[in-house]
């Protein structure tokens, strides 16, 4: 969640692939209907293709759920959900859907929508009266539909700090503190991917609804739809749910287990937790134009058609362009764009909706081929994107009746490429340092508590010989500073599975006297969520 349109393959909410995504104007080899006449013939050797991409990536545990036409085609469970107890995944296996999450806060508005109870394009301060952005006019002209697009003008990722990692803010904290998150763009003006504003869009629910957003989903999509596994973030996870554990690379290299993390504040954004299971039933209902068959065998009405296609249309163009690799070229779309809550391409002809969610340890994604009546879910407790992606694809291409590709050996190629940039990157770095300089001041001298208008406090304090930094809303940031060069330091933060190191720049008065801070991340591949470089960090007075 600190890359800027690289391939990251990591966590995250995957912006980066959003923008040379699998799609491509080449046509199956024979028509879709003949192709998924048998469909579950056609999945001979997925279970070991699964088990290939398990290994090749190094991801202890798989979920995948296909449907087509209203039937489970597949619902599986591959490899170890918890590697210490060796407990294996199941089809009914927890795992945080992060931004997948963003579909059902667009559909809960949608169901508001369908009710007249608000429409898409309301001003947000007509239900938020107290929102502000750092723009006037943003404020003003800011719809609901803008809360879902990622057009709003702010950066990748602005203001994920103040929840990413957890944070001890309050949803309506999270969302007033975007008064002093300042624009990147102009407003409508291009695609950002954001998550912020998932969570101003739950509290709109909540003012619509009269209800907190966590019953609202719980009673309008999760008991009709029957996903009784479902919750709504970690916080909600019971005792004996058959939760999956997250694992992340420390230091990019060794698999460990992440801790649960939870986005108990933008839950709207990232939160949920779910299985294949339950969100094959979730896929159906969409597919059948937003209908279900309740308990009682009658045909029910969740979503509109009409909000339905609107959510699935293109609300802001995402610029195409070339993959990383070679080997992925073939999948370039056509078109690129985000609806209401969902990316949308084109493959093999046929237009796609789908997403992708990120957590530590945890990443996934959920695809459908409206017009097939397919939808692939696919869940991970690895940061590895490669891996949902090959298997993601291998099932449509199975499902469309696709020639193979051996997307395996291309997402292969991809990581490599990522790795090896990530190792050219820090080369320069190190080519580009004076290893012999010293801090122009003692180290006591950089200590204080800093502070940036949005996120708040960071500290930086002496312990010994040392320097510590740690930000005062977030517990996991806390790590030591060492010198770098000149006034510039690193730190390296005491949780290895952040993979989250980054420079602190301190700036000086002709004096010789602190006055800010900037931090960026180290890793190309670290996540754009720790906006580090949208800090700016001042010395509060007195300190």
């Amino acid at each position: 969640m600190g890359k800027r349109f690289v391939w990251n393959f990591g966590v995250g909410l995957t912006v980066a692939l959003l923008l040379a995504m699998p799609a491509s104007a080449q046509s199956p080899a024979s028509s879709a209907t003949e192709a998924t006449a048998d469909p579950a013939a056609r999945l001979a050797g997925f279970d070991a293709y699964v088990e290939q991409v398990r290994e090749a990536f190094d991801v202890p545990g798989i979920a995948v759920a296909i449907v087509k036409d209203g039937e489970v085609v597949l619902e599986r469970g591959y490899g170890l959900r918890n590697v210490e107890a060796a407990q294996p995944v199941e089809p009914r296996t927890l795992f945080a859907i992060a931004s997948n999450t963003k579909a059902f806060t667009a559909a809960s508005l949608s169901i508001l929508a369908d009710e007249g109870k608000l429409s898409l394009d309301d001003r947000v301060v007509d239900h938020l009266p107290w929102f502000r952005m750092s723009d006037p006019y943003v404020t003003r002209e800011m719809r609901v539909r803008d809360l879902l697009a990622h057009r709003s003008g702010l950066a990748l990722g602005a203001g994920d700090l103040l929840y990413w990692p957890t944070t001890d803010y309050s949803t309506e904290e999270v969302a007033r503190r975007l008064r002093d998150v300042p624009l990147d763009g102009g407003f409508r003006g291009q695609y950002a991917y954001d998550n912020i504003l998932f969570g101003v869009a739950q509290l709109v629910v909540e003012a619509a609804s009269g209800q907190p957003f966590a019953d609202f989903l719980q009673a309008r999509i999760f008991n009709p739809l029957g996903m009784a596994d479902t919750r709504y973030n970690a916080d909600a996870l019971r005792p004996g749910d058959n939760a999956a554990t997250g694992y992340a690379k420390a230091d990019f290299t060794n698999l460990e287990p992440a801790p649960p993390l939870t986005w108990h504040n933008v839950s709207g954004a990232g939160g949920l937790y779910s299985s294949v299971h339950d969100m094959g039933r979730w896929m159906d209902m969409l597919l059948a134009g937003g209908t279900y068959v309740d308990a009682a065998g009658q045909e029910q009405r969740l979503l509109g058609e009409a909000r339905l296609r609107a959510m699935w249309s293109v609300v802001t163009p995402i610029p195409v362009r070339d993959p990383p690799v070679p080997e992925l070229k073939p999948m370039t779309p056509n078109f690129a764009g985000y609806g209401e809550g969902w990316t949308l391409t084109d493959y093999r002809g046929e237009k796609l909706v789908w997403h992708t969610g990120g957590w530590p340890g945890m990443v996934s994604r959920l695809t459908l081929v409206p017009e097939e009546g397919v939808g692939v879910i696919v869940l991970t407790n690895a940061e590895v994107g490669a891996a949902f992606h090959a298997v993601t694809l291998r099932a449509l291409d199975l499902m469309l009746g696709a020639p193979e590709t051996d997307w395996l050996a291309a997402y292969r190629a991809a990581v490599a490429q990522a790795d090896e940039k990530a190792d050219e990157d820090w080369e320069k770095h190190l080519a580009a340092r004076d290893a012999r300089s010293k801090p122009s001041l003692p180290l006591a001298s950089y200590a204080g508590t800093y502070r940036d208008p949005w996120y708040g406090d960071v500290v930086v304090e002496q312990a010994g010989r040392d320097l510590r930094l740690r930000f005062t809303r977030t517990p996991a940031l806390v790590g030591t500073l060492s010198h770098w060069q000149h006034d510039s330091f690193i730190v390296r933060w005491d949780q290895r599975w952040l993979n989250a190191d980054a420079f602190v720049n301190f700036s000086l008065d002709v004096d010789g006297k602190v006055t800010g801070a900037r931090m960026e991340a180290i890793s190309p591949k670290t996540d754009f969520s720790f906006d580090f470089h949208h800090l700016r960090l001042a010395p509060v007075d007195g300190d």
